[in-house]
């Protein structure tokens, strides 16, 4: 209506001024999914100058997180939401106890009262900051550090008290609890983020696991046979490593002798305050193939069985636990009794062990045997396909692999032995420049290039043989190696000697170099020689490596062959004090050391 007066637009939320001079900025965000009340977004802005500007805009983000559905649907607290949770967690009886005792011990007395869509990462870091610095949470002291809780007279077993960190396992398993329980509430959404998901608990401890030595295991085996029953029970824990709660469930309807089979379907589990049977920790069913030694031992074990029972009148029922205090087997034995009975036997021997090493020598057998990881991993009852088993065991993994190595690298064929590169690249060349080599060095052999002449510029060779500069460059580098020519690099080389010519398909040390029937044996000056290998040291570092036709004998021709090294390394005659040269044989036989005289001065 033309001329009407513009109604003002409603704000949304309330803005309250505390006695401190802050604002509480309100904003209504609809009924409380858990209380049914109805449900408010608050938020208090600082006293200031600019508190109403900046409690105006608290209220617009606040109001923009309702309209796009983005807050919490409830001002519920930590523990609320832990109650709500545990009411929905589909977990086993022992693990939903397990968790119960976690929180209501170590998360409720600290978080439990704070709103659960206020709580941050801060916070959580710092309860496990708390968790870290001591496992009861002490507060003052004097405390003492009780060996009993039951009523008792204090004596040297009771101690002053000191703080332990509670284990990081342990705070990891509250970090996965409080991150399901905010998942959840996220899903419901109770919360608009997961907050846990930010926090830092501590990193997972690398397993160590130390199983018996073979000689340790032995002993262990050889004492616990003093008593048959015990006896059986420690070797079927050794060669199934199945855990103590499961060997305690076995029944003798699991155990089918003729078949050599054992199912492993139920597990005990014992707390502070009963015992109770159930299903495997995996919830996995799993058959365990048995060795004929260990079907045998457990034929003499019922036969002992059946001759109590006979002795008794009574009749040995399929549903008798195999490990039984009881004569009929109508009883389990405890894990925890069994567990302390193992480690008061192995502290007689001086073994430091306890019953979970069996079950890691058992792993640690198999694995040095050969046996693939997932079968590994599906008799010790690991899930997620040998994830487990990989991270348990990594170290014995690599020392089957070491071994695995070694039997790989017996059954690979012997490589043939190797040659020495030197001769093979002027007998049969195969690169651009051992051929370029080879070619300059058959010219200087035939007197194309005479004593003292140079060999052609790198840049005529390039173009004429259409190689690269480099490569010319690396051909002059191997005939300085051959002794066929000296010069400082940078300049042209000039002819050092006349090697012997080398036969194409003959190896250095063969026909043709040192035998009677070499072609060159007889008037050929350079028949007197031989190839050699020489190491060049100053100082005592290498500084050259070379083959060569010279005389050993020769002291003249070795310091001319000593000088040519020198020179090229840039010295003088007067260096050749400060090098020393050995000369070998093909193959790595020392004839000499060489050392310079230096000449008198006249």
């Amino acid at each position: 209506m033309a001329g009407a007066t513009a109604r003002p637009k409603r704000r949304r939320g309330s803005v309250e001024e505390l006695p401190s001079g802050a604002l509480r900025v309100s904003v209504y965000a609809g009924i409380d999914a858990v209380t049914g009340r109805r449900h408010y977004l608050r938020e208090v802005v600082p006293a200031g100058p600019k508190a109403a500007s900046e409690a105006e805009k608290v209220a617009r983000r606040l109001a923009a997180q309702v309209d796009e559905r983005r807050n919490p649907r409830t001002a519920t607290t930590v523990d609320q939401l832990l109650d709500k949770y545990l009411e929905t967690l589909d977990v086993g009886v022992t693990t939903h106890r397990t968790y119960t005792k976690y929180l209501t011990k170590h998360v409720r007395p600290f978080i439990g009262r704070t709103k659960a869509g206020a709580l941050d990462a801060d916070a959580l870091d710092s309860l496990y900051a708390e968790l870290r610095r001591c496992q009861i949470h002490c507060r003052t002291r004097g405390l003492v550090d009780h060996r009993t809780p039951r009523p008792h007279s204090c004596d040297e077993r009771c101690r002053p008290h000191q703080c332990l960190p509670l284990s990081a396992s342990t705070i990891r398993q509250i970090h996965f609890v409080l991150r399901g329980a905010f998942a959840k509430a996220q899903r419901w959404r109770w919360v608009s983020i997961n907050p846990v998901e930010f926090a830092s608990p501590p990193g997972a401890k690398t397993p160590e696991p130390q199983p018996p030595s073979a000689e340790e295991a032995a002993r262990i085996v050889d004492e616990a046979w003093r008593d048959p029953d015990w006896g059986m029970l420690v070797w079927l824990t050794m060669t199934t490593g199945a855990r103590r709660g499961e060997l305690c469930a076995i029944r003798w309807s699991d155990l089918d002798l003729d078949e050599g089979v054992l199912n492993l379907r139920r597990s005990i589990r014992q707390d502070e305050t009963r015992t109770v049977e159930k299903d495997t920790k995996t919830h996995q069913h799993r058959r365990l193939t048995l060795d004929p030694e260990t079907v045998a031992l457990l034929g003499e074990h019922r036969a002992r069985a059946e001759e109590r029972c006979t002795e008794l009148g009574i009749e040995l029922n399929r549903r008798a636990f195999v490990f039984s205090r009881d004569p009929a087997g109508k009883s389990h034995l405890l894990p925890g009794s069994v567990t302390q009975r193992f480690s008061r036997m192995t502290a007689r021997l001086g073994i430091d062990s306890h019953l979970h090493c069996l079950r890691h020598y058992s792993a640690t057998e198999l694995i040095a045997a050969g046996v693939d990881i997932r079968t590994v991993a599906g008799r010790l009852g690991h899930s997620g396909g040998g994830v487990t088993t990989l991270r348990v065991y990594a170290a014995w993994l690599a020392e089957a692999d070491q071994r695995a190595s070694t039997k790989l690298a017996a059954r690979i064929p012997v490589r043939p032995p190797a040659t020495d590169a030197l001769p093979r690249a002027m007998t049969n060349p195969r690169t651009p420049r051992e051929v370029l080599a080879a070619e300059l060095r058959d010219m200087v052999v035939a007197g194309g290039i005479g004593v003292g002449d140079h060999l052609p510029s790198i840049k005529a060779l390039a173009a004429e043989r259409d190689l690269s500069v480099s490569t010319v460059h690396r051909a002059f580098e191997l005939l300085r190696e051959w002794g066929v020519v000296a010069g400082p690099p940078g300049e042209r080389p000039t002819v050092l000697a006349i090697p012997v010519p080398v036969a194409v398909g003959e190896s250095a040390s063969g026909p043709g170099l040192d035998s009677p029937e070499s072609p060159t044996a007889e008037g050929d000056e350079a028949a007197d020689g031989e190839l050699v290998e020489l190491e060049v040291r100053r100082r005592g570092e290498v500084v050259a490596r070379l083959s060569t036709i010279a005389d050993p004998r020769d002291g003249g021709e070795l310091r001319e062959l000593l000088l040519g090294v020198v020179e090229r390394a840039g010295g003088a005659e007067s260096d050749l004090g400060q090098y020393e040269m050995d000369v070998r044989r093909p193959g790595g036989e020392v004839i000499l050391t060489f050392v310079a005289a230096r000449r008198r001065r006249r």
